[in-house]
């Protein structure tokens, strides 16, 4: 049995204070030191549920809002106290559950003279991305995304007069789709690519919604599947997962009902703050790792 004493009952009995609690030195040397251990753990996995699961409801509400961008915003929560191959899976589990609300709880045009080759590209592009994890330097290529964000997202927010892209072909749409898939078998971001593509085009907000929340469905059920057939998702991942998937369920539709009233101008200054945002993440997350080579 372990209770707790008063600070000088405990010291006059030269007992070891653990986890506010002080334990006889005695007992310390009958094993309860494992038990007070394993109290101290439990109440550090419980920081780490609420952790994720504000991770989750903040990019549910804003992959509500923008049709994309769950993973990186997640990822920004998770990636400081989250192994990578857990914040991955949480990652494309929860986009994937939030592009499954958005199918089944909203009415949408699939666009599919647009949508098709994003597919196409998208769908040779994951297990492409897969393959090359093991041989790809992530950091590098995460630093070289990134700073081309940062630098190009702002410039196309502050700029009034800057044009659209007038090279506007099935190709063109389906080497981003492939981007976009290769991005989403190396860490579940499939729809960044894409999305910067539509917006630089000039695609209206709808149809540019539509078009990234059906390919990313895609793409995610496809990154998904190949993560459980490569083994990545493991039974001891199940309680995370499953509170990600039931984090996302109102944020979501909350994300969704406000999209409704926006402008296509406001739209665009969304979706480029949060493509900035996205390039800031990877920054984050990968210059550290080339600085310590």
């Amino acid at each position: 049995m372990i209770w707790p004493t008063l600070a000088n009952a405990g010291n006059s009995l030269g007992s070891l204070q653990v986890g506010g609690f002080f334990l006889p030195a005695h007992f310390a040397q009958e094993g309860y030191c494992d038990l007070v251990y394993m109290q101290e753990q439990q109440g550090n996995m419980e920081s780490v549920y609420w952790a994720v699961a504000f991770g989750a409801i903040v990019a549910g509400f804003v992959q509500g809002l923008s049709g994309f961008a769950f993973g990186m915003v997640a990822m920004s929560c998770w990636a400081w106290f989250l192994e990578p191959q857990l914040a991955a899976v949480l990652a494309v589990c929860g986009a994937w559950t939030g592009q499954m609300i958005a199918a089944f709880t909203r009415r949408r045009t699939s666009y599919w003279q647009i949508l098709l080759p994003f597919l196409f590209g998208g769908l040779l592009g994951v297990p492409l991305g897969t393959y090359l994890l093991p041989f790809l330097d992530a950091a590098l290529f995460k630093a070289f995304l990134g700073t081309l964000m940062v630098i190009w997202c702002p410039v196309m927010l502050m700029s009034s007069r800057l044009g659209h892209v007038r090279v506007c072909s099935r190709l063109a749409n389906a080497l981003a789709g492939l981007i976009g898939g290769v991005m989403g078998g190396l860490g579940g971001m499939t729809g960044v690519i894409p999305t910067l593509w539509t917006t630089m085009t000039g695609l209206p907000k709808d149809k540019q919604r539509a078009v990234i929340q059906n390919f990313n469905l895609a793409t995610l059920s496809v990154t998904l599947l190949a993560y459980i057939a490569s083994g990545s998702i493991v039974s001891s991942m199940l309680p995370a997962i499953g509170l990600v998937m039931l984090a996302v369920l109102i944020p979501v539709l909350a994300g969704a009902r406000l999209y409704v009233g926006i402008s296509q101008s406001t739209f665009r200054a969304i979706v480029l703050s949060l493509l900035t945002l996205s390039g800031v993440a990877m920054l984050l997350s990968s210059v550290p790792v080339l600085l310590a080579r």
